[in-house]
């Protein structure tokens, strides 16, 4: 007679044996689990204090890496952005593609150029582009193109009272306010050192959109008025800047 025990399965309706650990959170898993409860038991009000942290923590990552809000401090873009608007700058705009294009309104460290601060402008060259103010009919004109800058020109200005003939570096560019009675630009700086031209490094990002107020909040459509304009020519010979202080 074959008196070898044969493997029988557990009857399922049992409870399980006391010391079958199997299934059941071990030690490193219960510790993990709790981490979070002995956290937020330190904390004053405990998991709101807790989420409210994070969620600042998140916002300055994305203020820092990300976008930014920035205020508009003069009237210098009006018609489109007036004293007082929040406008949102994309950091992350020229930082995986081309660089800043003519058309693009951008934000940028005037430290060293324009006074220290951050300034609001409007990309009208950019390096290699010729700008000439003005041609016969008062437009100003990038590589021998005239522009049509109605769209966003605050009404009953011209293109600039300053008349001016600038070639614009590698690596930098020619910014203009869309006020321009009322705007402290690169035409107020031809004769100083950098000739008025920001550097592309010093740009922070792209104005996107109007976040304040609620009532104003919208995309900032950009603009083709520089669309048909031709490319630069990097080696043209820079001519003599003209003209004086924009008032």
């Amino acid at each position: 007679m074959d008196t070898e025990a044969q493997p029988t399965e557990r009857d399922r309706s049992l409870p399980p044996d006391p010391e079958d650990s199997s299934g059941t959170p071990g030690t490193e898993g219960r510790s993990r689990s709790a981490l979070v409860p002995r956290f937020t038991d330190r904390l004053p009000g405990g998991r709101i204090t807790l989420t409210l942290l994070l969620c600042l923590l998140f916002l300055l990552a994305v203020n820092l890496f990300v976008a930014r809000p920035f205020e508009i401090p003069s009237g210098s873009m009006e018609k489109g952005l007036r004293v007082g608007d929040r406008v949102l700058v994309n950091k992350l705009a020229y930082t995986f593609g081309d660089g800043p294009a003519r058309g693009d309104v951008i934000v940028f460290d005037g430290s060293g150029y324009f006074g220290d601060a951050d300034y609001i402008k409007r990309v009208v060259g950019v390096g290699g582009d010729h700008v000439v103010c003005c041609d016969g009919e008062g437009r100003i004109r990038v590589n021998g193109r005239s522009v049509d800058e109605s769209g966003f020109l605050f009404p009953g200005d011209s293109p600039s009272t300053v008349r001016f003939d600038v070639v614009v570096p590698e690596g930098r560019l020619f910014v203009l306010g869309d006020h321009r009675g009322n705007s402290s630009d690169s035409r107020d700086r031809l004769g100083s050192p950098g000739g008025g031209m920001v550097p592309v490094e010093k740009v922070v990002g792209r104005a996107e959109a109007v976040v304040w107020p609620f009532g104003r909040a919208g995309r900032l459509e950009p603009t083709d008025a520089y669309a048909k304009v031709p490319a630069g020519e990097a080696s043209a010979h820079a001519a003599a800047p003209t003209g004086g202080g924009h008032g």
